[in-house]
């Protein structure tokens, strides 16, 4: 039988395989035979041998035609809860290699995960290890798994949004940089941490490797735009400790959770710092337990609380909780590690709209004087949840972004910055921190010589991003709210 690649059999190939049965609309399925389903999916085969025009694969398959979205399903299509990242990690080591990449996968010990972890370094072929500029997102997300599901215009799964979307936006970025001879091989790095969703051990891993850059890039969901910095993280474990006895005669014991309860009390009614620039500094009592038994009076009681630190230092906010908790019976606070302050990034390349965001990142556990600056695809108001998403358009929007982000930095002269955290309270002197350009800036004196004027029509001129248009075919589909 000869097969000639009609459009209907082109769309039968790229269809889902229904097995020993034929959906219709309504959701009525009709069975069939078991040899006539092998026979379609003979056919299926044969026709996915055949060799089809580009815009035709476009049609058919959006997805599995763009590098951007097929790299990020790929990502997103393996499970990577913090503690269980090796598959991801060698997935993305074997990706990068296969594009002219050194790659390094640098080993993350943490006595809570047993599990093989890797951090993923890696640099252009022909670059440099210590290239000046770094793009850095993690490869880890919070539980539980929930499968990749491509919708029409909107992906979504665990990670497709928190921190996957970065991660694929960043490579693309690196990869079209480079082919489009806007930077050279020793301008950029990439690197792909553990655990940012749990105590930042990934990426803490790297102070240990006495690593420098002069900017480093952190891919977290901003809306696509700059942000100017993001709340300090402080994380406090309360205990109470009480007597038990028979609930019949509560005078023979002591109840942990009353005084828990107290103690708790007094920490959601404070009355905590803020700034314009990050709003309130929040509290969020997140865990509570106690006791063993409704009849039985508690003898012990615990919760855990998560502060988020918009103004002032940690120490500020420190003195104000324990002053609270002063006089409770019983009761004992504990602060864990890390810890840290609010951190404010550089946001001074133009063409960015800025955000403050409340959420934690790596930023502030990764060592160096380098400057920071913080940008990614999609909303943190759907990230964690069971409904994480991201638009497609906003993985390409992405791409340019990043892009925009190392030209900036490898154009400006000479870039100051001030720490915002300093406020007039310590009269310090501000210092100027001059970070000089990566590629060398030559003044050229040109002879000014007078020309008679002639009309000339007016051109605008685009630059070669913004004459790239990416333009998605998408198929009719089910749409995911």
């Amino acid at each position: 039988m000869r097969l000639h690649a009609s459009p209907s059999l082109i769309a039968l190939s790229a269809a889902p395989l229904v097995v020993n049965s034929l959906q219709l609309p309504f959701g009525i399925d009709i069975q069939l035979p078991a040899a006539l389903d092998n026979h379609i999916n003979s056919i299926k085969s044969s026709i996915s041998q055949i060799q089809v025009p580009a815009f035709i694969n476009k049609i058919i398959d959006p997805t599995g035609s763009s590098p951007l979205l097929s790299l990020h399903r790929d990502l997103v299509a393996i499970p990577s809860v913090s503690g269980d990242e090796e598959h991801v990690a060698r997935f993305l080591s074997s990706y990068l290699a296969s594009k002219n990449f050194k790659v390094e996968l640098i080993p993350v010990e943490s006595p809570e995960y047993p599990k093989k972890r890797f951090n993923v370094f890696a640099y252009p072929e022909g670059g440099s290890r210590s290239a000046p500029i770094l793009l850095t997102s993690h490869i880890d997300t919070v539980p539980p798994f929930i499968p990749y599901k491509d919708g029409l215009r909107t992906v979504y799964g665990r990670g497709s949004c928190d921190a996957k979307a970065s991660v694929a936006s960043q490579i693309i970025a690196v990869e079209e940089l480079l082919a489009q001879k806007h930077i050279t091989e020793d301008t950029v790095s990439l690197l792909f941490v553990v655990g940012e969703e749990t105590n930042g051990d990934g990426m803490r891993h790297m102070n240990t490797l006495n690593m420098r850059w002069d900017a480093v890039i952190f891919g977290e969901p901003t809306e696509l735009k700059l942000a100017v910095g993001h709340k300090g993280l402080a994380m406090l474990e309360v205990e109470a400790k009480g007597r038990a006895s028979h609930s019949g005669y509560p005078n023979l014991g002591i109840n942990a959770n009353s005084h828990l309860i107290n103690a708790l009390y007094k920490l959601d009614n404070l009355k905590l710092p803020s700034s314009d620039l990050l709003g309130n500094t929040t509290l969020n009592i997140g865990l509570m337990n106690g006791g063993v038994a409704a009849n039985v009076i508690p003898a012990f009681a615990k919760a855990e609380v998560a502060i988020r630190i918009a103004a002032k230092h940690f120490t500020d906010v420190k003195v104000l909780v324990e002053d609270a908790l002063k006089g409770i019976e019983g009761v004992e606070a504990t602060w864990k590690q890390p810890h840290y302050d609010p951190v404010f990034c550089d946001h001074d390349i133009e063409g960015f709209e800025t955000i403050a965001t409340s959420y934690g990142t790596d930023i502030p556990n990764l060592n160096g004087q380098h400057k920071k600056y913080l940008y990614g695809p999609g909303s943190i108001l759907v990230a964690h949840g069971d409904n994480e998403k991201i638009d497609k358009s906003d993985l390409y929007e992405a791409v340019k972004g990043y892009k925009r982000l190392v030209r900036g930095i490898l154009n400006a002269k000479a870039i100051v910055v001030a720490d915002p955290a300093k406020s007039s309270e310590t009269a310090t002197p501000s210092v100027e921190v001059v970070v000089e350009p990566s590629v060398q800036v030559v003044e050229v004196k040109v002879e000014k010589v007078e020309i008679p004027e002639v009309p000339v029509k007016k051109v605008e001129s685009k630059s070669d991003e913004e004459q790239v248009e990416y333009v998605t075919i998408l198929p009719v589909d089910a749409v995911y709210d």
